[in-house]
């Protein structure tokens, strides 16, 4: 079963997206799909850094936003430039079973917890779910959805589980 061919029961209007599972390596770009199909979000890894870096682009190639490891900090962490504010995205706990902590510059700050290295996990706002990334959806291997609720801003969640997916990776 495909994200595409997922069935929900109501209609959120929740935003769905495809990725790819750390295919990505510093200088190689990748594609986010929307549910349809549609190339929505690039991918661009920056290899001439020093930190790891990355952009996201929508798809007429515009910079949404920009995510760059964080080194020498008690806990690995990852931030986030974004036109709307900027993000830390740290990790809270090793293991498995680790969560992450999104602290945002809006003081609405957001938890991930589940399985992470399984891409089985949850993006929460005060307890309320916001996010949720699963690799059931997919019969194609290397692959995980991410439904966005239709009042977040999908490019930062998206920036989000890249920062998630790059430090679950090290």
């Amino acid at each position: 079963m495909g994200l595409r061919d997922r069935r929900r029961d109501d209609d959120s209007g929740a935003q769905r997206y495809q990725m790819r599972e750390q295919l990505l390596s510093i200088g190689d770009d990748y594609w986010i799909e929307d549910e349809s199909g549609q190339r929505a979000f690039k991918v661009d890894g920056k290899a001439v850094r020093v930190r790891d870096t990355f952009v996201l682009r929508d798809a007429a190639g515009q910079e949404v936003a920009k995510m760059q490891e964080r080194k020498l900090r008690v806990r690995d962490s990852m931030e986030i430039e974004h036109p709307w504010g900027n993000a830390t995205v740290h990790k809270a706990m090793v293991g498995i079973r680790a969560r992450f902590k999104i602290d945002l510059d809006n003081g609405t700050d957001l938890k991930a917890r589940g399985n992470l290295v399984d891409h089985e996990y949850e993006i929460e706002r005060d307890g309320d779910t916001v996010a949720t990334v699963s690799k059931k959806w997919f019969r194609v291997r290397d692959s995980y959805g991410v439904e966005i609720t239709s009042d977040e801003d999908a490019a930062l969640i998206l920036a989000i589980t890249v920062c998630i997916d790059e430090l679950t990776r090290d």
